[in-house]
């Protein structure tokens, strides 16, 4: 990529940290001489040696074209929210000697880098590929501006900038890096160094197979008489899970879910959560489907277990936004009541702070748990937990412990009165939130509620 976005001779040309110390030092040689008349020749010599050096550096530099060096960025057209993303930048010298090479890329303004600078030696003709890693913590779009580039020579007396017009635009997704990672796991078999468990089937479903011969280790209670008559050998009923339930994300884009966590907000700590577990759910063979509601709004998106249903919850999710108005869930009952024909899992994230939010909403929970299985994923304070195991020796410390226990204690108290509606519940740190839902899905499985 050529770099003609500065020509002018002023824009290009920068005197380095070595040229103002010089100087300074040629400088500090005259005013001595002033003191040491015998001096003052030694001063000239350095002035001369100077400017010499700087002009060389400059033939070295200056006169040649801008197409000299090259530099490419090479990046991915979607970013994962909350993950590291690799942005890599390809330099190229022509240069006849070695160089030395500082980049500034102008990274985008949300991310707020204010000391940006890679450096490197790059030899004669030679190449280097320098790699930095971003992570926002917002999804949208996110513009990168032009790559600045600063030559040396050696002499290191001045430098020469070049400007790469390389604007791009790149789109913030829900973590998708985070949903290869499980799928990459889940095919070699090894979901649980995640953390995911396996679960044992209690009982059996009611969906048939096909009979197979008796091992040891099967089930005798699933002995097939009249089959093992016929063949004279002993043979079992085989059974699998039921398939093709539906589940559903249900996400609350209210006020409460605007709390953030190492940056990420609750919303999309919820988001990463239902894109990995709607994943889940299509390949174990269930439809996922997804619905966001807000104080006046309630979109549903139907259950499916095509495997294009994961992309499209993607693409449903990358436009999420939460508002400052408490959600209204009453629509959220009455919605849910008319779509959704057949019972269904309904994965809900909010996040109850107190007893009497969850009050407010409980009697419309009640309402949908008589119809579906009601699932309510709410968050764990994080940062009032560390509060509560400081140790505090003194009044103001002892208060705001006290406090931060009792807001604790509330939370426990809202599994119990969630529990004691038959509304299950999951309270959950943000950071483990994907693992501790994708666990809570298999278990439900398992236990054969859905």
């Amino acid at each position: 990529m050529s770099a003609t976005v500065k020509n002018n001779f002023f824009q290009i040309l920068f005197f380095t940290n070595r040229f103002y110390f010089l100087l300074g030092g040629n400088v500090l040689l005259f005013i001595i001489s002033f003191f040491l008349p015998h001096i003052y020749n030694i001063a000239i010599i350095a002035f001369i040696v100077l400017v010499g050096l700087m002009v060389l550096d400059m033939v070295l530099l200056l006169l040649r074209p801008s197409t000299i060096v090259s530099m490419e960025r090479k990046t991915s057209s979607r970013f994962s929210n909350g993950d590291d993303n690799e942005v890599l930048l390809d330099f190229h010298s022509r240069y006849p000697f070695p160089v030395f090479v500082s980049v500034i890329d102008e990274v985008p303004f949300q991310f707020q880098e204010r000391n940006f600078l890679l450096t490197e030696k790059v030899p004669a003709g030679g190449a280097h590929q320098f790699r930095y890693v971003l992570r926002p913590v917002e999804r949208g779009v996110y513009n990168f501006g032009y790559s600045n580039v600063f030559i040396k020579s050696a002499l290191g007396i001045i430098s020469r900038r070049f400007v790469f017009d390389n604007e791009q635009a790149v789109s913030v997704y829900p973590s998708y890096l985070q949903l290869r990672h499980y799928e990459l796991y889940s095919y070699m078999n090894r979901l649980n160094e995640l953390g995911v468990h396996k679960r044992r089937v209690i009982g059996h479903s009611m969906e048939f197979d096909h009979i197979k011969p008796y091992t040891k280790g099967d089930d005798v209670r699933l002995l097939n008489w009249k089959a093992t008559a016929r063949s004279g050998n002993l043979m079992v009923n085989n059974f699998v899970e039921e398939r093709s339930q539906q589940v559903y994300s249900v996400i609350d884009k209210g006020r409460t879910m605007k709390m953030p966590f190492n940056g990420l907000s609750l919303l999309d700590y919820a988001i990463n959560a239902s894109l990995v577990f709607s994943n889940v759910a299509v390949n174990k063979g269930d439809k996922a489907g997804l619905v966001t509601f807000t104080e006046n709004k309630v979109d549903v998106l139907p259950a499916s277990n095509k495997k294009i249903q994961v992309n499209k919850i993607l693409e449903s999710l990358y436009a999420q936004e939460t508002l400052w108005q408490e959600s209204d869930y009453e629509a959220l009952s009455v919605q849910l009541r008319s779509n959704l024909s057949t019972r269904s899992l309904l994965m809900l994230y909010t996040n109850f702070e107190s007893m009497s939010s969850l009050q407010r909403q409980l009697p419309f929970l009640r309402r949908l748990a008589r119809y579906h299985l009601v699932l309510v994923v709410f968050f764990e304070n994080t940062e009032l937990k560390k509060v509560t195991e400081q140790t505090v020796f003194d009044v103001e410390g002892i208060y705001k412990q006290t406090i931060a226990q009792k807001f604790a204690y509330d939370k426990k108290l809202i599994v119990k009165e969630l529990a004691k509606y038959g509304i299950m519940s999951l309270l959950s740190p943000p950071e483990q939130l994907t693992l501790n839902v994708v666990n809570k899905y298999l278990e439900l499985k398992s236990r054969m509620l859905i």
